[in-house]
């Protein structure tokens, strides 16, 4: 059975977490952060550890809004 891919993230969903996954050159990538903005269909997705990762709308393949991440262990 084959996995079910859906966007289901919209420009409401800027400040929330997110996770994409998107086509590239010989496969696929994922991004999991912050939709920080989203215009003239390019995503802004800040990574936990500071990136900003832009994503072409059009080489969406899934997204969604996911939980806060969990603390890190040894971090308040």
């Amino acid at each position: 059975m084959a996995a079910r891919l859906v966007i289901a993230i919209t420009t409401q969903n800027i400040g929330q977490r997110i996770t994409t996954r998107r086509r590239v050159p010989g496969g696929y990538r994922d991004a999991v952060g912050i939709l920080e903005s989203w215009e003239n269909g390019v995503l802004k997705v800040r990574k936990r550890d500071g990136t900003l990762v832009e994503i072409f709308e059009e080489t969406l393949v899934a997204a969604k809004v996911v939980p806060a991440a969990p603390p890190r262990p040894g971090r308040p």
